[in-house]
């Protein structure tokens, strides 16, 4: 399972799913994530909107093997749904 967060500087909504994410590879819960800053790639609400087809009012968005899960707090939610980090051993 690898995770990918579209985030963007100084969001602290953003920092929490890098952390959450951390945890769960550290675990070995994940293979692995990415974080893409938004800013710095060029990348617009509106771009993250085609891509999810849906409209975009934050960040975090967060895609778990290419699936869009939402934001962080979707994101927190389907680890807990999901039992990664009890799965993981953690």
């Amino acid at each position: 399972m690898f995770v990918v967060i579209f985030g963007r500087p100084a969001c602290p909504f953003c920092v929490r799913a890098q952390q959450l994410a951390e945890r769960l590879e550290s675990v070995d819960a994940i293979e692995g994530y990415r974080y893409v800053d938004i800013h710095q790639e060029g990348i617009t609400k509106a771009d993250l909107e085609k891509t999810i087809g849906k409209p975009v009012h934050t960040v975090p968005q967060i895609f778990i093997d290419q699936d869009h899960v939402g934001g962080f707090t979707e994101f927190d939610r389907y680890v807990r749904d999901h039992d990664l980090m009890a799965a993981a051993g953690a």
